[in-house]
């Protein structure tokens, strides 16, 4: 009896994209547990979707920003709580991933947006969640928390087996859901953080 159906995905089934913006059409590579669950997720809601059914899957980006129960497992708060807490910006790679970011009331807007399209523009579609201004190689978001968080070491680690890399295109949430913008930049989210933090 459910008529309209978001689904959170994630931007991580794009697993090893590589260099060139992946579109929704674009091949998925999940390269973990998570992302896999996701994809097998998206599968069978459009398996389900009917006149009475409508369904949208939001691929959202890496989050980011403050909440009542923190994540610091996502890049920009995990290094910015490591900026805060050691005073070193410690990457567990070389930094040379691409990671889209975007805030958490980012991903709430896009949500609202969807469910207040009209059924046709969002039925049994998928919409990566983010903005094309946001894809960031991760030490390019490390320098962003490092200007944040003057004073603080950066450290680099080994290259190491995790594949993950995926720069994103965002036009088609853009093009296709007026009203949704993202408002946030990572620049901005960690300067939330640190006024949260010093709080």
């Amino acid at each position: 009896g459910v008529p309209r159906f978001v689904y959170t995905s994630s931007c991580s089934v794009y697993g090893a994209g590589g260099d060139e913006p992946r579109t929704e059409t674009s091949p998925t590579a999940p390269q973990t547990v998570y992302a896999r669950c996701k994809v097998l997720v998206e599968e069978a809601l459009a398996a389900l979707a009917d006149h009475r059914f409508s369904p949208t899957v939001l691929r959202n980006a890496t989050a980011y920003g403050p909440s009542p129960r923190m994540r610091f497992d996502l890049v920009l708060n995990n290094l910015a709580g490591l900026a805060w807490t050691t005073g070193e910006i410690r990457m567990v790679s070389d930094g040379t991933p691409w990671r889209p970011l975007v805030h958490v009331l980012d991903i709430c807007r896009a949500v609202t947006c969807t469910l207040q399209a009209p059924r046709r523009q969002v039925h049994n579609e998928v919409f990566n969640v983010g903005d094309d201004a946001e894809n960031y190689r991760v030490r390019d978001i490390a320098e962003v928390v490092a200007d944040v968080f003057p004073g603080c070491r950066l450290a680099s680690g080994p290259g190491g087996d995790d594949r993950r890399s995926y720069r994103v295109s965002f036009r088609k949430i853009a093009d296709r859901l007026p009203g949704f913008r993202c408002r946030y930049t990572a620049r901005a989210g960690a300067a939330e953080l640190r006024a949260l933090f010093e709080q």
